[in-house]
Parts: C-alpha cells; structure tokens; sequence
C-alpha cells in the first residue's frame, strides 16, 4: 500500500486518533485499526 493510500485512508472521519505522534508518524493501537478495518472495509476496497 503506497504512503499516499495510507494518508487517505487514516485521514478519512471516523478512523481512529493515533496514539502518539512521533518523528516517524503517526502510532495506532492495532486493535482499534483492526476493529475499525473490520467495520469500513468494503469502503476501504473502493
């Protein structure tokens, strides 16, 4: 997945705030990202 996709996709309303923010980016818990791909991810697909 291209760093551009992933920027659409955590952008988007409803996904979840990261964790923390370091110089690297952004940090998720992998729960809350897995949880939110298992409720968006027809969405995810278009």
């Amino acid at each position: 997945m291209s760093r551009q996709r992933v920027y659409q996709i955590t952008t988007r309303k409803g996904f979840p705030d990261p964790v923390a923010t370091l110089a690297m980016g952004n940090v998720w818990r992998a729960e809350d990202v897995e949880k939110w791909i298992a409720e968006h991810r027809q969405a995810i697909d278009d």
